[in-house]
């Protein structure tokens, strides 16, 4: 538990390093701090907001992920390779129905006029989409940064990220926190600092989701081979800087 609380706390302070958002004014005292319930309101407050942040994130996941299988499937469409005539098999098919019809459908690549706009249209439509999904993407990261610049500044009187002894107060109170859950049959009440770290450890998460979606977009193109477009789709819907138990402990806060 001490370990886990360290380094959540730890991870909380690089990533507001990291984003610019722990300055040296955030580690100054307030004139007027606020009392610890409006801070526990304010932080909640907050914390609602950036699970709510959260939430069109993940609306906007599936979306992308129908885009992306969409310019797949359009471009291996288009690019199908043709009637393999070498085989006995296939030209005696051809040979014993060769109409007019046949022999231009051959000729075309096997690929229906009216398939193949749709399939033209279908691709661009499709990476504008992605386009679109990223812009989204980063805007609503950018408003979950705010966020988390809010939080830092709602606790620039927490003594817990002023202290040198950082380590050691963490482990004092976890230790206290194992002590209390253990002698109470009810669980402890979330501290501010818990939201704080979860919504740092969360923004991380989703970033670096953000960042793989942002990298696969920009790697799409029409020379793009099947193995990486089934790649970039099974990555995609892997979402593997996501921890499902971190987002379900994050939504059982709120609800």
């Amino acid at each position: 538990m001490s370990q886990k609380v360290f380094f959540f706390s730890l991870l909380f302070q690089s990533s507001l390093s990291e984003h610019g958002l722990l300055r040296p004014s955030i580690l100054t005292s307030s004139p007027n701090p606020m009392s610890n319930s409006e801070l526990e309101d304010k932080i909640f407050s907050l914390f609602k907001d950036f699970m709510a942040g959260i939430a069109k994130f993940e609306e906007l996941v599936p979306m992308g992920s129908t885009f992306l299988n969409g310019f797949q499937h359009a471009l291996e469409f288009l690019r199908r390779p043709a009637i393999d005539k070498t085989s006995e098999l296939v030209k005696n098919i051809i040979q014993s129905n060769e109409t007019k019809r046949v022999k231009s459908y051959i000729e075309a690549g096997c690929i229906n006029t009216d398939d193949g706009r749709h399939n033209i249209t279908k691709l661009q439509s499709c990476q504008l989409g992605l386009h679109d999904h990223i812009c989204k993407g980063k805007g609503i990261l950018n408003e979950l940064e705010c966020l988390l610049e809010d939080v830092s500044g709602a606790m620039q009187d927490k003594s817990l990220f002023q202290d040198d002894n950082l380590g050691e107060r963490l482990n004092e109170q976890a230790c206290i926190n194992d002590k209390e859950e253990i002698a109470s049959p009810c669980p402890r009440r979330n501290e501010v600092t818990d939201y704080a770290v979860l919504m740092a450890v969360i923004y991380r998460m989703v970033k670096q989701e953000y960042m793989m979606q942002e990298r696969i977009v920009s790697a799409l193109s029409l020379k793009s081979s099947s193995g990486e477009l089934e790649s970039y789709c099974l990555m995609w819907s892997l979402r593997p800087y996501i921890d499902e138990e971190i987002m379900g402990h994050a939504w059982k806060l709120i609800h």
